[in-house]
């Protein structure tokens, strides 16, 4: 028996495809919102499905459920620009992933990750140095 005549499970349950797929989809950026970093509940569409957009990797992103639900059907750069949490680095992540380089997305992602507070704090013990944050 080929592989090619086996019958997969897969195969005779699509729901269970398309869920590993969405599952899959909230692993690849650790249950993140690609947005704003916060958990991830649900994928958003980058180009709505009301304006043609597919239902495929390149296109479906893990979001919140508030910035799923703020989004709504805008273009995802025009809204995120808008966001008070912005991070051009998200934003060029995004970019990457709707390309098809999600292994960028993904490295972009990871630098836009704020650095614990605990590792900020042995950093600057360790230079002794006083920081006072001020407005300019």
């Amino acid at each position: 028996m080929h592989n090619r005549d086996a019958v997969f499970l897969e195969d005779l349950c699509p729901k269970l495809r398309n869920r590993r797929w969405r599952k899959s989809l909230h692993e690849f950026t650790g249950n993140s919102c690609i947005y704003c970093g916060k958990t991830s509940e649900s994928i958003d569409h980058v180009l709505p499905r009301s304006r043609g957009g597919l239902s495929i990797t390149e296109n479906c992103v893990p979001a919140c459920l508030s910035c799923n639900g703020s989004k709504t059907d805008n273009d995802a750069f025009e809204w995120y620009r808008k966001q008070r949490f912005y991070d051009p680095r998200r934003s060029m992540a995004i970019k990457a992933w709707t390309e098809g380089d999600i292994l960028l997305a993904l490295r972009l992602l990871k630098w836009a990750q704020p650095k614990p507070i605990e590792s900020f704090k042995k950093s600057k013990s360790k230079f002794n140095v006083d920081y006072h944050w001020q407005a300019a």
